[in-house]
C-alpha cells in the first residue's frame, strides 16, 4: 500500500475508534503454523466500526494490504492528522456503510502494528523474536483471523473485502472456510504471484538483508537496517504506481534546481519523492515484518494449495457470491490475472460479477477516494443483503 494515496477524511466519518487486541494460543495451546512450527501466545490488534446486529449477520471483514494495519477508518484522537487508511470507503453512507454493517479489520500476523510479529517479545527468551520468528503464510494469517472472528461470536461473514495482499486473504478465507462466506470482494489481486512479482519482492528483501545493520534479523538492541528498508520501500513503491501516474505527477521535473547538478544527490522530483517515501516508511514499519509478509505473499498459490495445481479445482471449494475488481493500469496484478480467477469461478457456476475500472493510478487505485468503486461495493453489498 502506498503513501501516495492521500485520504482527506472528507464526508461522514465513523468518528472515534478504539484500538483493541485479542490474545490466543496460550502456553500448551500454541498455534501450529503451515511450516510445522508452533507459535504462541499470539496477539491480534483489531478495530471495529458500526454495530453488530442481533443475529450477527451484518459483519464485514476488511483485510489490509502488505504494510497496512487495523486502523481502517475514523480517528483514534481528535488531533490525528489523518483518518484510517480506507476512510473514504468505510463510514456512514459510504461504500461500506457503517450504519448498516459491522466492520472488522485486524492487523495481520507477522506485522508490527500491534499484532505478534518478529519485533514482538519471544516468551522463551524475553527478547524480540527477530530472525527466530517462524516463516508464516497467508494460510497462517487467515487462521489467526478466524480465531478473532470466533472470539467475536460471528458464525458467518456477510462479506470479506481486501485489495492486493488483502485480496489473497479474501481468496484464502473463501477456500478454507467456504461455509462461513456469504460474499467476497477481492480487489486488485491475484491467485498467485508471477515470477516478476516474486522478483521485485526478492530484490526488496535483499536490500534489507544486505544492510550491514540487519544482523540476521537481530537488530532491535542496536541500529535498525533503515537504509535497506528505505530502498525496499522505494522498490515496492514503484510497482504500486503506473507509468502514466508517475508521468503526470513528476515527469522529468527537477527538484529545487533549474539545471542538472552533475552529482548523485538527486536531480529529479521523482528521486526526491522516492527518498521521502523510504524515509517515512522506516519511521512506521519493521524491516523483519516486511521480509516475512512479502515471503508469505510469494508463497501464496491457490491452485497449488487447494487444487493440486488446478485453479478450477481449487475454486470448486468456494460458495460465496463474488465481486472481482481490477484496474487498467495495474501492472503488478494485471487484469488478466483477475480474469483467470473469474473464468474459474464461472466454470464452477459461482455467482460472480467482474469489473475492470479504467484508472491511471496503477495498483494502488483501489485506495483512491472515488465514486466508481464506492458505488460498485455499495450496490453489491445491498444486493447480497437483500437476497438473504
Amino acid at each position: 500500500m502506498s503513501d501516495y494515496i492521500e485520504q482527506d477524511g472528507s464526508g461522514a466519518t465513523v468518528g472515534s475508534v478504539a484500538k483493541r487486541s485479542f490474545t490466543f494460543a496460550e502456553p500448551d495451546r500454541e498455534m501450529t503454523l503451515e511450516s510445522g512450527a508452533a507459535l504462541g501466545p499470539i496477539t491480534l490488534a483489531y478495530e471495529t466500526c458500526g454495530t453488530l446486529n442481533a443475529d450477527k449477520s451484518n459483519a464485514v471483514l476488511i483485510l489490509h494490504a502488505l504494510t497496512g494495519d487495523a486502523h481502517v477508518a475514523g480517528y483514534h484522537r481528535p488531533e490525528d492528522p489523518k483518518p484510517g487508511w480506507w476512510d473514504s470507503m468505510v463510514g456512514p453512507g459510504k461504500g461500506i456503510d457503517t450504519d448498516r454493517y459491522f466492520v472488522i479489520c485486524s492487523n495481520v500476523l507477522g506485522s508490527c502494528v500491534g499484532t505478534t510479529g518478529p519485533s514482538s517479545i519471544n516468551p522463551a527468551t524475553d527478547r524480540p523474536y527477530g530472525g527466530d520468528f517462524p516463516v508464516i503464510t497467508i494460510t497462517d494469517i487467515v487462521r489467526a483471523q478466524k480465531q478473532l472472528v470466533d472470539h467475536l461470536g460471528i458464525e458467518k461473514l456477510l462479506c470479506v473485502v481486501g485489495g492486493s495482499v488483502g485480496g489473497m486473504q479474501v481468496l484464502e478465507w473463501c477456500a478454507r472456510y467456504p461455509d462461513m462466506m456469504v460474499s467476497a470482494i477481492p480487489l486488485a489481486t491475484t491467485t498467485r504471484h508471477s515470477a516478476q512479482a516474486i522478483a521485485f519482492n526478492e530484490v526488496a528483501r535483499q536490500a534489507i538483508m544486505t544492510d550491514s545493520n540487519w544482523n540476521s534479523g537481530d537488530y532491535y538492541a542496536s541500529d535498525n537496517p533503515d537504509m535497506g528498508l528505505a530502498v525496499a520501500r522505494m522498490i515496492g513503491h514503484i510497482t504500486y504506481l503506473s507509468d502514466e501516474a508517475m508521468g503526470v505527477k513528476f515527469g522529468r521535473k527537477l527538484q529545487d534546481r533549474s539545471a542538472l547538478s552533475f552529482e548523485f544527490g538527486g536531480d529529479f522530483q521523482v528521486e526526491s519523492y522516492l527518498r521521502y517515501q523510504g524515509k517515512k516508511f522506516v519511521e512506521r514499519f519493521d524491516a523483519n515484518s516486511f521480509l516475512y509478509i512479502t515471503k508469505a505473499a510469494d508463497y501464496f498459490d491457490l491452485a497449488r494449495d487447494y487444487g493440486a495445481g488446478s485453479l478450477k479445482r481449487a475454486i470448486a471449494r468456494f460458495k460465496a457470491r463474488f465481486l472481482v475488481v481490477s484496474y487498467t493500469s495495474d501492472w503488478l496484478y494485471p487484469t488478466y490475472q483477475s480474469k483467470e480467477m473469474v473464468k474459474a469461478m464461472k466454470q464452477n457456476n459461482l455467482d460472480v460479477s467482474f469489473c475492470e475500472i479504467k484508472a491511471k493510478w496503477g495498483h494502488d487505485a483501489f485506495l483512491l477516494p472515488g465514486t466508481r468503486l464506492d458505488s460498485l461495493i455499495s450496490g453489491f453489498l445491498t444486493g447480497v443483503g437483500d437476497d438473504l
